[in-house]
């Protein structure tokens, strides 16, 4: 790998659609780019690698949209190797300095993330994709029961199945490609249990119709767990998952049309694994850092995927949970218009017209996704008093809701320190919206310093606002 060219520079937080997309169009017209990436591969969680040394044969068995990907893998590369593009894998961003003259993006480097690493940018895109919202219910922490994006990680990265009998359980779009993968691996997916009504996307017929591609992939999938023989039970939730050394067996339950388990209709399920996810949210820990706005839950950009913080877009998951095509389109805006800013220009409209009509209607799209496919609102009323809600801390329940009911906490902050809930390793990550849902507080994300836990000895190493190290050339990007 050379010298990188000269010209701006932009430094791209996350390598999956959304991070590739801008990185090719923004290297395209001429801006040196530095990509990185806490994984050892580029492509993020829906195009996720197995490592070479698993030797997978057929590695396009295990994606979606595979043609797409090997056009960014290609693209990246050429890239790479005409020193438009430095890769850095397995850097992990833990804070983004905003400085007077542009941007110092702060990382720790290798798996042990101790060594630190600091890169120079006059532009930013925040690219960080997004993470599960899991739901607890007695039996959570069973060992067998994963995420279902954790099955999946698994299958496409590890070549590995969670188990070998499944349940796939929660709500949302992810269920059914994760059981059909499941399924197409040799594993036995003894159901799929959704929480939802998939019948209420009738009502959206309209919208629908407008994303023929997104009904046939779903007809795909429903087709090949029908052909599979896989149980689908729809408007059904998990009430419990027993077992002693791992989980053995689930239990499940329909649901009235209020979100209510319905008494007399629990049946039990022998499994080995559970793979449950209710959705996701996005990630903006670094965002927040920096003090751009949110629009709900993600991060707030204006049609240019532009931030509120100038020298800073965002574009992918991090603005909204939306798919890979959404997070392609959104990368790509982002990535000329990051191009054409830095070099002095006002973006042509007309240069992302095909993914500017994609993106509103993907937006429309999947709005209607998250409203259909909504945990049921009676969730907590299944939470006992001894469900440990906060792995992290072991909080169960009972604290949480003495916290909010006899001492007053009206916030999920106030309910933290009253209880440690979300003050673990993952900072309230996985448990904030179960905190918030047994609290009755409305969640919102908190605003941290750091994206992740950094060593004392690398904090107290960092000079901040005047320490970082330009990335002219990728061989000069080193500890700092």
């Amino acid at each position: 790998m050379g010298t990188m060219a000269e010209g701006p520079h932009l430094a791209v937080v996350g390598a999956g659609p959304a991070g590739l997309a801008a990185a090719l169009a923004a290297a395209a017209r001429g801006v040196r780019v530095s990509l990185i990436d806490s994984a050892a591969e580029a492509g993020g969680q829906f195009y996720r690698q197995s490592a070479a040394a698993l030797g997978a044969r057929r590695p396009q068995v295990l994606h979606h949209q595979w043609r797409t990907w090997e056009r960014l893998r290609d693209g990246l590369a050429a890239h790479v190797a005409g020193g438009r593009v430095a890769h850095l894998t397995d850097h992990h961003v833990w804070f983004v300095e905003g400085q007077s003259d542009g941007f110092t993006v702060h990382a720790l480097l290798g798996p042990e993330q101790e060594q630190p690493v600091a890169v120079r940018a006059d532009a930013v895109l925040l690219a960080t994709g997004g993470y599960e919202k899991v739901l607890p219910f007695p039996g959570w922490t069973l060992p067998g029961v994963v995420t279902a994006g954790g099955a999946q990680a698994m299958l496409k990265g590890g070549l590995v199945l969670p188990g070998r009998v499944a349940v796939v359980a929660g709500t949302g779009p992810l269920l059914m490609p994760v059981a059909a993968g499941l399924a197409a691996a040799g594993a036995e997916v003894a159901a799929l249990v959704e929480a939802a009504d998939p019948k209420v996307l009738v009502r959206h017929a309209r919208v629908l119709a407008a994303h023929p591609a997104k009904l046939a992939e779903g007809a795909r999938y429903a087709a090949e767990l029908a052909r599979r023989r896989v149980k689908v039970h729809v408007r059904h939730t998990v009430v419990a998952a027993h077992g002693s050394e791992r989980v053995e067996a689930v239990t499940v339950a329909a649901l009235d049309g209020d979100g209510r388990v319905l008494p007399g209709t629990e049946r039990r399920i022998a499994c080995d694994t559970l793979a449950v996810g209710h959705g996701m949210l996005p990630h903006t820990d670094l965002a927040e850092a920096l003090g751009c706005r949110l629009d709900g839950t993600g991060v707030a950009v204006d049609d240019e995927q532009r931030t509120d913080v100038p020298g800073v877009w965002a574009a992918g998951e991090t603005t909204g949970i939306g798919g890979a095509v959404l997070s392609l389109a959104e990368g790509r805006i982002a990535g000329l218009s990051i191009a054409a800013r830095l070099n002095s220009r006002t973006p042509d409209p007309r240069s992302y017209e095909t993914a500017a009509k994609a993106r509103s209607g993907l937006r429309e799209f999947f709005a209607i996704l998250d409203t259909v496919y909504a945990p049921p609102a009676h969730w907590t009323e299944q939470v006992t008093d001894d469900t440990v809600v906060c792995r992290c801390e072991e909080v169960p329940a009972s604290a949480i809701r003495e916290a909010a009911g006899e001492l007053g906490a009206g916030d999920v902050g106030t309910v933290k320190l009253l209880t440690r809930a979300g003050m673990g390793w993952c900072q309230g990550r996985m448990c904030g919206p179960a905190v918030a849902g047994l609290a009755r507080c409305e969640f919102q994300p908190s605003r941290r310093p750091f994206a992740r836990p950094v060593p004392l000895g690398v904090l107290a190493g960092t000079d901040f606002d005047r320490h970082h190290t330009d990335s002219t050339d990728p061989t000069e990007i080193g500890p700092s």
